[in-house]
């Protein structure tokens, strides 16, 4: 019950604290929540953290980044500075007292030469870390190296700014990519390996990448993904001689691994072992998995000539029909066995002029050059190779690209008519 006004607790042997002393208990206890104890609770496991213990955060002096420690030099100044003030004050109390009592002349002489060397030493205390940030300033910025110095890309031929907002793009170094991967076909140039390969001929290869063009479709793979599979698959045959019969499991393997290196979600074992009705085992896939990784040791990142034909389609801003027809062709000259030993940027290159020409859109322009390294001198021959390939009778038996691009998903680019030799040499002179 609520005590009577004016009259007073009183508190006998027994009895109870009254509620006044527990509230002000309860509310000291409130105010002290920040600093929990670091303890914990009985029987709970003990608590691990980070960095530090935040119920001692009171107690650790923590040095933020971009923030100096303090130097003992400071410290003292700062000790010193503050015992100056206090002297200060202690003499201005002083002068009051003794004005107020009657001074004299000589007493505030006496208490401004006293106070004179004070004001001196705090004025210097103030100008010290002034002095001391003008005996920290940062050094001059250094030169770039020669050698580190990046390309400057003149502005008639910069096109990836238009992207300088798309992270995904990379616009600061796809050139940089691109010509690193440019670099790098030097390490994965090719020959002609069938001679190599006793049972096999190049009409099985062939057919092995009509077979493989049919999984990219029935597994909805990117076409990144049926490239690499091939480029993986010519190395390993390049190295490694293997009877006619395993040469499906080679191809369905490589696909396998491209799959894991490309796709988002990659068919499993057991889609591999069902498209090929289950002719090989399990054991057997996994192992030569391990064969093809070993030969290749495990360097899978092969440049394949489908990610320079995006990037140079761009540099003309080529609709997706040029870009599809391009590709139809790229895709046609995987089945060819005397193109295996082109690099895929010169191929690339050749398939989008012969895509350009066919369209009516011009030549290989000076920005192709500047992004492609490649003069029409350099295209000339892949291109006579690729337009012999292409006017050929289609054999009935291998049709998977060719109907793959007649669907009007693709524009129907297979059905277009090809271009004259003639209409392609002018193209080639300019």
């Amino acid at each position: 019950m609520p005590l009577p006004r004016g009259k007073k607790a009183t508190v006998t042997a027994g009895s109870r604290i009254p509620k006044l002393h527990a509230t002000k208990k309860e509310n000291q206890e409130e105010g002290s929540q920040g600093k929990r104890s670091s303890s914990p609770p009985h029987g709970a496991p003990k608590k691990r953290t980070a960095f530090i213990d935040i119920t001692n955060a009171h107690k650790v002096q923590i040095s933020l980044p971009g923030r100096k420690k303090e130097s003992a030099k400071t410290t003292a100044k700062k000790t010193s500075s503050s015992s100056v003030s206090a002297k200060n004050q202690a003499n201005l109390k002083k002068s009051s007292s003794v004005s107020s009592e009657g001074t004299t002349p000589e007493t505030e002489r006496a208490d401004a030469v006293e106070e004179k060397p004070c004001e001196e030493e705090a004025q210097k205390d103030a100008a010290a870390p002034v002095e001391e940030l003008v005996a920290v300033a940062p050094p001059a910025a250094r030169e770039v190296p020669a050698h580190l110095q990046r390309q400057q890309i003149p502005e008639e031929f910069d096109i990836d700014s238009e992207n300088s907002e798309d992270s995904y793009m990379c616009p600061e170094y796809a050139k940089d990519i691109f010509d690193y991967l440019k670099r790098r076909e030097e390490k994965f140039v090719l020959c002609n390996y069938m001679p190599k390969q006793p049972s096999l001929n190049p009409e099985m290869r062939a057919i092995l990448i009509d077979w493989l063009v049919e999984v990219q479709e029935n597994f909805e793979l990117y076409h990144e993904t049926l490239y690499l599979a091939v480029k993986m698959t010519d190395h390993y045959l390049s190295q490694t001689p293997v009877h006619r019969e395993m040469l499906q499991l080679v191809g369905s393997t490589a696909m396998l691994i491209a799959s894991k290196f490309e796709e988002r979600s990659p068919p499993c074992v057991d889609d591999f072992l069902y498209i090929c009705d289950d002719a090989y085992k399990r054991e057997e896939l996994i192992s030569m998995e391990a064969s093809i990784l070993q030969t290749l040791s495990f360097d899978v990142n092969i440049p394949i000539p489908y990610r320079f034909l995006r990037r140079y389609a761009k540099c003309v801003n080529a609709g997706m029909d040029t870009l599809t027809l391009a590709r139809y062709y790229c895709e046609m000259s995987l089945m060819e066995m005397d193109l295996v030993p082109e690099r895929g940027s010169l191929l690339a290159s050749a398939c989008l002029l012969m895509a350009l020409v066919t369209k009516d859109l011009g030549g290989w322009t000076p920005i192709l050059q500047f992004h492609s390294g490649y003069q029409t001198s350099d295209l000339e021959p892949v291109i006579r190779r690729l337009y012999l390939m292409l006017v050929a009778p289609p054999d009935d038996k291998l049709r998977a690209i060719r109907n793959k691009y007649s669907h009007k998903v693709f524009f129907e680019v297979a059905s277009l008519p090809l271009v004259s030799m003639d209409i392609l040499e002018k193209a080639l002179l300019q």
